[in-house]
Formats: structure tokens, sequence, C-alpha cells
């Protein structure tokens, strides 16, 4: 049944894929441009979410009605919401996040902080490039108490990539050592997700592995991971000069 369900997939695959060639390639196909004809400027890209949605409902019920597991529309709708129910830590945290955002917005706040830390750090001399270095260290403690990447990422960069950027560096540049302090220390925070399912796979070869024992064993390769990803990330940047990305610039400069 599994393999008559993986042919009907297929064909399913062929069936989307069809579908949205004849609304693309043709020079009457009805989701190009409509003044231009132009097929990467039209409909077809801007609405691409949906072609995804068509292309999983599609092959995922051709599968499951061939194999028997899906019947009918209401099998389809019981079938997503399995798929989002592991998506629920995630939907709340960004609803926070995006409160916390929003917040920043309507106070002004993060703009604040960003221009008095800007001016703090140019009155005071820090604005070479071991200021990243700090960055870094404190993305990696933050991380310890804010296990989702994307959850930190909305309440640092509000404030940090502005206060970096009026002293010269380039968003792509903050991005990077951000992610150096963000991934480092994942491995030693119970926050992270994946850090109780990390601790049960051990405990399957260790009974008597805890918390604190994973943690004090882990805690070393944090250590050398951030010296590692940090003196890479300087060599590259600052002595190499290279870009840290395709059109990617080390340096920025602030409108007056």
């Amino acid at each position: 049944s599994e393999k008559k369900g993986l042919f009907w997939a297929f064909l399913g695959v062929l069936f989307v894929l069809g579908l949205m060639a004849l609304t693309l390639i043709p020079e009457w196909g009805i989701l190009r441009n409509p003044e231009t004809g132009d097929r990467f400027a039209s409909p077809f890209f801007r609405g691409f979410v949906v072609w995804i949605l068509i292309f999983f409902v599609v092959t995922g019920f051709a599968y499951g009605r061939a194999t028997g597991s899906m019947k009918n529309d209401r099998d389809i709708i019981d079938g997503m919401a399995t798929g989002l129910s592991t998506l629920g830590l995630y939907i709340v945290l960004v609803f926070f996040a995006a409160q916390f955002v929003a917040f920043f917005g309507w106070t002004n706040l993060g703009a604040i902080t960003a221009v008095s830390g800007a001016n703090f750090l140019q009155e005071t001399g820090m604005t070479g490039p071991l200021l990243f270095f700090v960055f870094i260290l404190m993305c990696a403690v933050i991380n310890l108490s804010l296990g989702s990447a994307s959850a930190q990422w909305a309440v640092t960069a509000p404030i940090f990539v502005p206060m970096l950027m009026l002293i010269g560096y380039s968003p792509e540049v903050i991005q990077a050592a951000y992610r150096i302090g963000d991934s480092t220390t994942n491995i030693i925070t119970p926050m992270m997700s994946y850090f109780g399912l990390i601790l049960a796979w051990a405990t399957r070869y260790d009974k008597n592995l805890g918390v604190g024992t994973m943690i004090a064993m882990m805690l070393p390769y944090s250590i050398f991971f951030i010296l590692l990803w940090s003196s890479f990330f300087f060599l590259w940047t600052f002595g190499l000069e290279l870009p840290v990305g395709p059109g990617s610039p080390t340096y920025y400069e602030a409108p007056q």
C-alpha cells in the first residue's frame, strides 16, 4: 500500500508541476505579469506560498487516499492540525516576541537606547572590532536564559543592530556575530527546546546522566566553539577583510 501511495503521490507531483508550468511558461499564462509578461515579477512568485500549500495538499491526499489513511476533506484538516500542533511552542514565543517588538516601536525605546549606546561607545572609544567579542559573549549569556534563536533575535536586534550601525558596521556583520554567540551555548542551556530530547537520548547509554552532568560534559565544547568561531570571525572579517556573504559589506556609512 505504501508503494501504491508513493506512486499516486508522484502523479500528484507531476500534476501540480504541470499546472504551475501551464500558468507561467506559455505567453498566455494567467499568472505572468499582466502588463509586461515577465515571469519573475509576476503574481506566480508573489503567491508562491499558495503553490506550496497546493503542492503538499495534493501529494499528501493522493498518498493518503491510496493507502486508505485519508478518505475526505475532514482527514486533510485533521492531518494539518496534527502537523501544526508541534509548532505550538514556537507560535507562543513568536507571539510574545511580536508584542515586545511592537512595544519597542511604539515607545521608541529601541531607537533611544541604540542612539544613546552608540554615543557612549563613540565617547569611550569602544568602536573597534574587539567590540564584537563583547557582543558575542553577551549573546552567548542571553542564550542561556532565552533559548529560541528567533525570540532572542527579536529582543536583541532592535537595540544592537542600529547601535552598531551608527558606529559604522553593517547589519550582515552584526548578524554573523550574533549567530556565533547564539549557537555556541545551545548545548549547555536547558532552555533550548532540544535539550530534553538530547538528555533523553543520552540516558539510554548512561542511566545516571542528569542535567548537571550533561551541562558539565558539554561545557568544554561550548568554550572551544566560542573561541574558535570568534577567532575565525575576526580573521575572516577584519584580518583578511573578506565579506561575510555575497555582496555583504563589512562597514556601513550612517547618513548624516
